[in-house]
């Protein structure tokens, strides 16, 4: 069950290849924050972008950062620096909020 209030899962949702996982986005030139949640079991593969920092709300989080790998759990914060590589695994119900230096890194869906 989405752990986010209803005014969050009112905000635009974002576009992600990644199915089973839903992200609201809400933005600024600064930078954006989503609020994702997987239904299910999502991985995501390597990848890297600018800074991003997040925290866990619900469930359990898996993220290789630079070739470490940790477990993340509700409560727990984790910092990406720009340009490095990352992945992830997400179990089912896991909500987590990331906050992204890049403005543009997420666009909403239908945009």
């Amino acid at each position: 069950m989405n752990p986010f209030p209803g005014w969050i899962q009112a905000l635009p949702e974002v576009e992600t290849p990644l199915t089973g996982m839903h992200g609201h986005l809400l933005a600024s030139s600064q930078g954006q924050t989503v609020f994702f949640y997987a239904e299910g079991p999502v991985q995501v593969p390597a990848h890297h972008h600018g800074a991003q920092w997040g925290i866990v709300v619900a469930g359990e989080l898996t993220l290789t950062i630079a070739g470490t790998t940790r477990r993340y759990r509700p409560g727990d914060s984790y910092h990406i620096a720009s340009g490095e590589e990352h992945a992830a695994s997400l179990l089912p119900e896991t909500a987590i909020v990331d906050v992204f230096a890049d403005a543009g890194r997420y666009q909403p869906r239908g945009k």
